[in-house]
């Protein structure tokens, strides 16, 4: 039964319960061998796309719903599904099954003058907390890593999805039975109740990691109260800079993509950089193509008097994730202003520099201190998808434990193993 159906329902006695048989069964999943999991996850596989109907159908009520609470257009784009991006979720979820299972790998051993022998064993951490809103692939992406990675994990959707979801977990549940695992390897909060969000971030006895997946609010708001170490990223503020050196053309296509590809992801470039020298050779021709394709350019004075019909940015543009069709320009007098910008008003996610000059390049990828810095390539490739990661339970701006986006190896951690012939310490 739908807990939140539920009149007599106790959030905090649920989430306990939860979290204890995450914690139980976490112990088992770390055992499971490579060729367990990955039966589990084709079956997974298979059973989402037998209920391809059912799952659209749910998200086209989640889509009403949307609709009837005027959802900003950015996240109508994260919660919708059809059957393409519904296959690309299989698709994911299948290429993580081909992807090495990290979990009991070793180091090469080091031996010690006193006859140890040292090694690091890569391990599960063990129970993963996901909280995020909008989109519902999450809850595969997220449900698939962990279990690949040997994590139990208790997943957390927005309430805009829930219908969604519960579909998808309905797919998850019987692809684990029908592998002949307990489905308390992947469980999913059945309550929009925000208290079990706090109850999540404060489980300290079954939980070690949340991951907040969504707006600036629900992640400060995790990073504040959690007594559970956080994976985080805030702000995906991301920067394409167009070097006096770039290629013209070259440079017009990739910053174009990097804005008007998707709008609602974090890889979207929400501020274009541009050289002075090279500015009146690609802002006319760029800003023609935003205008065409219905995107507010939102530009700085030395823009406007190059542009006709420019916005006038103010401070709080260069600080602001728009995830809409929203672009404010800068041109800047070279390189060091540039790398100076996206110091000042960066969010560390993924930043991107337009040049044929090399040492421009290496001068970039040095000093720009962000968890991806892209080189003649649009942010939108910011994915662990396309980073050959099969799919990403988030991207990671932090520095620890794990930076960018966040794949199988990045839910595991090392433990040290010791071994000798009977050695004792005097």
């Amino acid at each position: 039964m739908n807990a939140s159906t539920n009149k007599r329902f106790d959030v905090a006695e649920y989430m306990e319960r939860m979290g204890q048989n995450a914690r139980v069964v976490s112990s088992q999943l770390a055992g499971l061998g490579q060729e367990q999991k990955n039966h589990a996850l084709e079956c997974i596989a298979r059973s989402i796309e037998t209920q391809t109907g059912k799952i659209l159908k749910e998200n086209a009520r989640d889509m009403a719903s949307a609709e009837c609470n005027n959802l900003s257009p950015a996240l109508k784009d994260r919660l919708y599904l059809d059957e393409p991006r519904l296959a690309s979720t299989v698709s994911g979820c299948r290429q993580v099954a081909t992807l090495p299972d990290p979990v009991g790998e070793m180091t090469q051993p080091v031996q010690q003058p006193s006859g140890l022998e040292i090694r690091q064993m890569r391990v599960p951490l063990g129970v993963v907390g996901i909280i995020y809103e909008s989109r519902p692939n999450v809850t595969v992406d997220a449900a698939v890593l962990c279990f690949k990675s040997g994590n139990a994990c208790i997943l957390r959707g927005g309430s805009e999805a829930f219908n969604s979801n519960m579909a998808l977990a309905n797919c998850i549940r019987k692809g684990l039975i029908d592998a002949g695992l307990s489905t308390h390897c992947i469980q999913l909060i059945e309550t929009t109740d925000r208290a079990a969000v706090d109850c999540l971030a404060r489980m300290d006895q079954h939980i070690d990691i949340i991951v907040p997946r969504g707006g600036k609010g629900l992640i400060q708001h995790i990073s504040e109260h959690a007594t559970v170490p956080v994976i985080k990223h805030l702000d995906g503020i991301c920067h394409v800079y167009i070097d006096g050196d770039a290629d013209i053309q070259k440079a017009i296509r990739v910053a174009y993509n990097a804005k008007a590809r998707r709008y609602g992801i974090c890889g979207a470039m929400e501020t274009l950089l541009v050289a002075e020298s090279i500015a009146p050779k690609v802002l006319p021709e760029l800003c023609q193509q935003y205008h065409d394709k219905g995107i507010e350019i939102r530009g700085c004075e030395r823009s406007r008097q190059l542009v006709d019909g420019l916005v006038p940015a103010i401070d709080q543009d260069w600080t602001t994730e728009y995830l809409d069709a929203i672009l404010s320009v800068q041109i800047v007098d070279g390189l060091e202003q540039a790398i100076s910008h996206i110091e000042t008003y960066g969010s560390g996610h993924t930043d991107a520099i337009i040049t044929e000059n090399p040492e421009s390049q290496k001068d970039f990828m040095r000093r720009v201190d962000s968890s991806s810095v892209m080189i003649n390539t649009s942010t939108q490739f910011a994915d662990g998808f396309e980073y050959g990661l099969g799919a990403e339970i988030g991207i990671s701006t932090d520095k620890l434990h794990v930076r960018g986006p966040v794949g199988l190896e990045g839910l595991t951690s090392q433990k040290y193993i010791v071994s000798s012939d009977g050695l004792t310490r005097d």
